[in-house]
């Protein structure tokens, strides 16, 4: 496991959402990873903020490779936990990094980064645009994140950034002709605030191959 340089606020941040609480997430991947995902030819992958390991898992069952990585080392640990149980141990390697500070080295077949949109500080362009360079010739790269807050939200309790779909494409300065953008598309799910009201949330989905 690698770990970051230094200590941080975001890193101190993470690492008690994580260590202050049992597990954090449902243990199920993303169903917009699930979609987009299940029809690639398996190689290697990297998961981005992979928190407690569900979608790194979830390739690594489907015959992937995968490096996962987060900031916090609680989650990574809780990550090995279940990857172990599920008995695919041997396919995942964990890595921990403050995205920004530092950054995986290597490339990969597919780069998945679902939902990097923080309370705390991160340079979410620079990391988006990391994650590009990273994905190898002919590989894929998956971005989903929120497109605002849910319905029930009435006050944000932090200040986002929430790209709309051409934007982030902007952002992304991608070398003209060497991609092709294969999913760009809004999806829409149920959600449910704290106190049990119902709406929805709507999620931007971006998949782009690289030539």
């Amino acid at each position: 496991m690698t770990d970051i340089p230094a200590p941080a606020p975001a890193a101190e941040f993470w690492e008690a959402r994580y260590r202050d609480t049992g597990r954090v997430w449902s243990g199920r991947p993303n169903e917009l990873l699930v979609q987009e995902a299940a029809g690639l030819a398996p190689g290697t992958a990297l998961d981005l903020g992979c928190g407690e390991g569900a979608d790194a898992v979830w390739l690594a069952a489907r015959g992937w490779r995968v490096t996962g990585v987060d900031i916090s080392a609680t989650a990574l640990e809780r990550a090995a936990g279940h990857a172990a149980e599920a008995g695919v141990g041997d396919r995942v390697a964990w890595e921990r990094h403050e995205l920004g500070p530092s950054f995986p080295e290597g490339s990969f077949d597919l780069v998945s980064a679902h939902y990097l949109q923080s309370p705390v500080a991160l340079d979410q362009q620079g990391v988006l645009r990391a994650a590009a360079r990273a994905v190898a010739p002919g590989g894929t790269l998956l971005v989903v994140l929120h497109a605002g807050w849910p319905s029930w939200q009435t006050e944000p309790p932090f200040d986002a950034v929430f790209p709309t779909l051409d934007g982030l494409l902007a952002e992304l300065a991608l070398p003209e002709g060497e991609w092709h953008v294969e999913t760009r598309r809004t999806a829409r799910r149920p959600s449910v605030s704290p106190d049990g009201v119902e709406g929805f949330r709507e999620d931007h989905v971006w998949r782009l191959r690289r030539a």
